[in-house]
């Protein structure tokens, strides 16, 4: 039975699933769609041509497809879409996407929304993402499933996060994350892979190992880029995992891959 607090505004022409609870002062626009078993708890906006997906919980003062915080934007009719499962903390801010975006911000499936973290216009956010608290996502940013942002961190508009990626807090990334990477520091660099995370998700010793070998190879001394690559892909063509970080690398997109931090002595 869905249940709405009398202190609710639910404004004419949303849709509201089964099941859908929504607590004491919040907000729900008339272009909203809330899915089955959703969640309100108490002094949630969500406005604009919004559309969330079942069993997502949103806890007070999220404020969710409301205009994006961009200048170029004209009031045209874009939309945020989040997929099912999510929970989304406090004060968390979502925003619809552009004209020159898309027209849509996409968010996937069972993400963790940490209190204060952002997810700007047009970004594309993956399954089982985990953004801690205050981390941020510029516009037009995409991460793959699985990506872990750390707290207080921010990733430049049109950056790239592969997935199993995992980024340390209080990091700036400015250039692409290979997918299972693990980047860190204040202008973000690799720091390796992102080891515990393929452990933690049931990669073989086999698959880890082979990682191991390509990320050395890929981002040795030796050589140009294209070369590498193009050993590595003789190398692992039959190893889906290296296969994800030659594609992911060899995109073509406004921003670079993120580089590891020089050895010292290689200046």
């Amino acid at each position: 039975m869905t249940q709405i607090h009398p202190s609710a505004v639910i404004e004419d022409g949303a849709a509201i699933g089964e099941d859908v609870a929504i607590g004491p002062f919040c907000i729900v626009g008339p272009n909203v769609t809330l899915g089955d078993g959703v969640v309100l708890h108490g002094h949630v906006v969500v406005g604009g041509r919004t559309r969330i997906g079942p069993g997502c919980s949103l806890f007070p003062f999220t404020s969710i497809g409301l205009q994006p915080q961009d200048l170029k934007y004209r009031g045209e009719a874009s939309e945020l879409v989040i997929g099912s499962g999510n929970v989304i903390r406090e004060h968390v801010t979502m925003n619809p996407g552009t004209k020159g975006g898309g027209m849509v911000t996409r968010v996937g499936n069972d993400c963790l929304f940490m209190g204060g973290s952002h997810v700007a216009h047009d970004c594309i956010v993956g399954n089982n993402v985990i953004m801690a608290n205050n981390a941020t996502l510029a516009g037009h940013v995409t991460l793959g499933d699985h990506v872990i942002l750390g707290g207080l961190c921010g990733v430049h508009q049109f950056v790239r996060v592969g997935a199993h990626a995992m980024v340390g807090g209080m990091s700036g990334v400015e250039h692409d994350v290979i997918p299972y990477g693990s980047a860190f520091g204040d202008r973000a660099r690799l720091t390796g892979l992102n080891i515990i995370g393929l452990k933690r998700r049931g990669f073989s010793r086999e698959t880890i190992h082979e990682l191991r070998a390509a990320y050395r190879s890929l981002f040795a001394n030796e050589g140009t880029l294209a070369e590498r690559l193009s050993d590595a892909i003789e190398l692992y063509k039959s190893s889906e995992p290296v296969m994800d970080i030659i594609n992911f690398m060899q995109e073509q997109t406004s921003r670079q891959v993120l580089q590891p931090r020089p050895v010292h002595g290689d200046g």
